[in-house]
């Protein structure tokens, strides 16, 4: 994604089914134009707050006001080390708010930010909020939990959910509680057209499953996608606060995107030049060049031969003058690039196809929620959700399964945006799902 392209995005949080205040917030800074993508490109940020009653709030609202105002502020020294001292520094205010007032002792919260640039996709990462890239119908987890359960699991070697319900919701690594902390910067991600990138709060992956998500994030643009996984989230119980972020890079089938994929391969192409030769001695090879096509144009009497010359001789005088300039300057003291390769982790992958069996799936949930809300006496749109639901069933007549999972997703959304509104109303909400094991 060398090329400046706009994302489409959604951001929706919500106070879920069992909690009383919503301590989880986020953020979407995209770059407006190509300048600003160039200079820091599109920051999103997540946050789960923890902590007593307006505590668990006051720290991740802070940390999604302050990394991405940090980042724009340390980007010019490189996007790691930005990154970093983004959430180093937020960090430290936050750890500074416990320490000074006592009524505040114990914030501290989780934070997932997403940084999308010319050379790629950058996640930094502190908690248990997870980042998600969905591409060819795989979800990839791009961030590793900073849970008891998944650092046992790497000292062990195995899954974490090999181990089940063990220390399930201790996280080990937070904003706030300490002075310092450790941060994990990831990347940089490749990034095609038509990736999807999801961050989300714990609310969201601890009862709605991976390949669900993918799926979901699939089928709909980002406004649906983000109200569908929040209403699916509260209809599994709504044990925590939800939050979903969700951006789309581009369009697959556009010629934006094919210029943006030319552009990449002449960007890599022209940087791993640059690595191995000095730009001084590309000009005067260059200028040599120009000067024997002048020579050639002259012997067979070709118009613009003179002009030709002195475009050589200016390349070639700029040649002389960098190598000057090269030769005088003082070697800089090496040290590492952001553009330099680094590993990229992928630390779980859950296939996620828009299959039949995917469409079926859902139809499933709709046919439990149906059931559940005419149990309950929940007003809805019946007739209005009875031709959406026929569009997904004669999609799935056709054989066309990518649109049957399309078709079924808008027709739960439409009969679970009616749910929520009824629950907003009602005091006592009845979830129409179990909670399936987290992943």
């Amino acid at each position: 994604m060398s090329a400046f392209e706009p994302v489409r995005y959604a951001a929706l949080t919500d106070v879920g089914v069992k909690r009383s205040h919503n301590q989880d917030a986020c953020a979407a800074h995209p770059a407006g134009d190509a300048t600003g993508f160039a200079a820091h490109g599109h920051v999103f940020v997540v946050a789960d707050g923890m902590g007593g009653h307006a505590v668990g709030e006051k720290a991740s609202a802070k940390a999604v006001r302050d990394i991405p105002h940090l980042f724009s502020k340390h980007v010019h020294d490189g996007v790691l080390p930005a990154i970093k001292r983004a959430f180093q520094e937020t960090n430290a205010a936050i750890y500074t708010i416990g320490q000074e007032n006592p009524e505040f002792r114990g914030l501290g919260t989780t934070s997932t930010a997403l940084v999308v640039r010319p050379e790629g996709a950058w996640v930094g990462h502190v908690g248990d909020s997870r980042a998600y890239r969905v591409r060819d119908g795989v979800a990839e987890q791009l961030t590793f939990d900073h849970s008891w359960v998944w650092e046992i699991a790497r000292r062990q070697g195995i899954d974490p959910d090999e181990l089940g319900d063990f220390k399930k919701n201790v996280i080990i690594r937070s904003l706030g509680p300490d002075p310092e902390v450790e941060v994990d910067v990831e990347g940089p991600y490749p990034v095609r057209a038509g990736d999807i990138f999801l961050l989300c709060s714990d609310g969201l992956t601890g009862v709605v499953t991976p390949d669900d998500i993918g799926a979901v994030v699939t089928a709909l643009p980002p406004d649906e996608a983000a109200r569908l996984l929040v209403n699916m989230a509260n209809l599994r119980g709504g044990p925590d606060n939800i939050t979903v972020l969700i951006v789309r890079v581009g369009d697959g089938g556009s010629g934006l995107a094919r210029k943006a994929a030319r552009a990449r391969v002449l960007s890599r192409v022209v940087t791993a030049w640059n690595r191995r030769v000095p730009w001084s001695s590309t000009a005067l090879g260059g200028g040599c060049i120009l000067a024997a096509l002048s020579l050639i144009m002259h012997l067979n009497t070709v118009p613009g031969a003179a002009v030709m010359f002195v475009l050589a001789a200016a390349v070639i005088l700029a040649g002389l003058a960098g190598l000057v300039f090269h030769t005088r300057k003082e070697p800089a003291e090496p040290g590492p690039a952001d553009d330099a390769p680094r590993e990229l982790h992928v630390y779980k992958t859950h296939p996620c196809p828009m299959t039949r069996a995917q469409a079926e799936k859902f139809a499933q949930v709709e046919t439990s929620l149906i059931q559940s809300m005419q149990g309950q006496g929940v007003a809805a749109d019946w007739d209005g959700h009875k031709k959406l639901a026929a569009e997904a069933d004669a999609a799935l007549t056709k054989g066309v399964a990518a649109d049957a999972v399309r078709a079924r997703c808008r027709s739960l959304l439409f009969l679970a945006d009616a749910f929520h509104k009824a629950r907003q109303k009602e005091e006592s909400f009845r979830p129409s799902w179990t909670s399936p094991t987290r992943t």
